[in-house]
């Protein structure tokens, strides 16, 4: 047998009752993931296995090169099936890492499959997940109607003409599906596609970056987003001429760093006015160190499994950066997220800088992000904002996914804020009053999130 029991991640009664009574039924609002909105409005199915549970996941590509697999059998032409074996032959060595648990779950959860992934159990599983894959109870749109998903934000780039947001809004798909903002390309003035950028947009100005970025977020407003995400390594904050600036770069000459911040700066600024104009959320997602190999960079591009974690500081440059908003009253509700834990309590206090009523926990200390989606990442996440914070008004998980079974990240993390919440309780550190635990539950695993976003979708209609 499995692993997945009622006792999963639980060592203590009181969480796992916790869970059972008010986590476990709740349905899900997944306010950013990387899923695909042409696949969900053309409900597309998976041809195997190792299409629905491999393709396109960077977290397993790591796991497989870091194994000894050949990148053939990972990213390139390498049978299928093939490919699944060599999967199920590195998972039992990954004892300790969440996607063990990952796995588990979506096994069970999605395939009613018990036995753990392994060499011994690659062509049963290979079998049972290909026959039921075969069933159009398995297309994208019913593994999210499985998957008890109420709104899913999607992550788009301010070009896209979001045509398949607006079909899916036409029809009658009980899952809202609607667009995030993510401007990295009209940020990131020193990457060398910047210029590529503006010219395929026709932005030849300063002036007319700043008035397409605003033309583009009132167009995605319209078609329901209210949510907006930016990579970057650290926040920028510097002073100065990011016209002159542009204008540099649309010459072909090189740009310095603080030219650079000067830029991102002023179009971030931008940015954050309009979200706060619209009632949107700014995600602020900080502290990666992207593209580490080069040669493999070269050879398949972004998002392939080579980043790590960067060590700069944050607070200072972020301090004056949400400051020069707050001052003039433009500051958006934030979600500030760290990709290294050293930065838990330097984001946990942050946050106190700037909250603001009406709203509860104005701006958020975003949940364990892609490193710290573990158990120990997570746990340190919230008890960072519990001893310097409100841990009552977290907003909760998210799944940051290109998988269509990763919304079982979402019982991963309910089930250790349940038991995080049990030991508490069984310690003598919160009383056992079952009516506080119960909001306290819900609220961080849906209610907070359904009164923190001002989603315009059809479950909120």
């Amino acid at each position: 047998m499995g692993i997945i029991c009622d006792k999963f991640m639980f060592t203590n009664k009181t969480g796992q009752e916790l869970y059972k009574a008010y986590a476990e039924p709740l349905p899900i609002i997944d306010y950013h993931c990387h899923l695909s909105p042409k696949m969900i409005a053309e409900d597309a199915r998976f041809s195997d296995a190792c299409d629905l549970f491999l393709s396109g996941d960077h977290y397993k590509w790591r796991q497989m090169r870091t194994f000894g697999i050949d990148e053939r059998f990972i990213t390139g032409d390498g049978e299928a099936y093939e490919k699944w074996k060599l999967f199920a032959d590195c998972m039992p060595f990954l004892i300790g890492n969440p996607l063990y648990h990952w796995t588990a779950l979506e096994l069970k959860r999605y395939f009613d499959i018990d036995v753990p992934l392994c060499p011994k159990t690659a062509f049963i599983t290979w079998q049972t997940i290909n026959e039921c894959l075969a069933k159009e109870d398995f297309s994208t749109r019913n593994l999210i109607r499985k998957s008890n998903v109420e709104i899913l934000c999607t992550t788009d780039d301010p070009a896209d003409d979001l045509t398949y947001h607006q079909k899916l809004a036409k029809e009658n798909f009980e899952t809202a599906v609607l667009p995030s903002f993510r401007p990295d390309k009209a940020v990131h003035i020193d990457l060398p596609a910047f210029s590529g950028y503006m010219e395929a947009n026709g932005i030849d100005s300063f002036a007319k970056l700043k008035s397409w970025l605003g033309e583009r977020i009132q167009f995605f407003h319209q078609v329901g987003c209210r949510v907006a995400d930016h990579g970057l390594t650290y926040v920028p904050y510097a002073e100065g001429h990011a016209e002159a600036v542009f204008d540099k770069k649309m010459a072909g000459a090189k740009i310095e760093a603080e030219e650079a911040d000067v830029f991102k700066t002023s179009i971030l600024q931008t940015c954050a006015k309009e979200y706060a104009k619209h009632g949107w959320t700014m995600q602020l997602h900080i502290g990666a160190l992207r593209n580490n190999n080069s040669r493999m960079y070269e050879t398949l591009g972004p998002d392939t499994g080579f980043d790590s974690i960067h060590d700069w500081p944050i607070a200072e440059k972020l301090s004056k950066f949400l400051d020069a908003l707050d001052v003039q009253k433009a500051l958006p509700k934030t979600i500030l997220y760290t990709l290294n834990p050293k930065d838990n309590y330097v984001l946990g206090t942050m946050l106190g800088n700037f909250q603001e009523g009406p709203v509860r926990g104005k701006i958020q200390f975003g949940s364990g992000w892609w490193f710290n989606d573990n158990r120990d990442g997570m746990e340190q996440q919230m008890k960072a904002l519990a001893n310097l914070g409100m841990l009552g008004t977290f907003i909760g998980m998210l799944t940051d996914s290109r998988s269509f079974v990763s919304f079982a990240r979402h019982e991963y993390f309910r089930r250790i804020l349940c038991n995080m919440l049990g030991a508490w309780v069984e310690q003598g550190e919160y009383p056992d009053d079952s009516e506080m635990l119960k909001r306290l539950v819900t609220g961080i695993c849906y209610d907070n999130a359904k009164n923190y976003f001002s989603f315009a979708g059809k479950a909120h209609s």
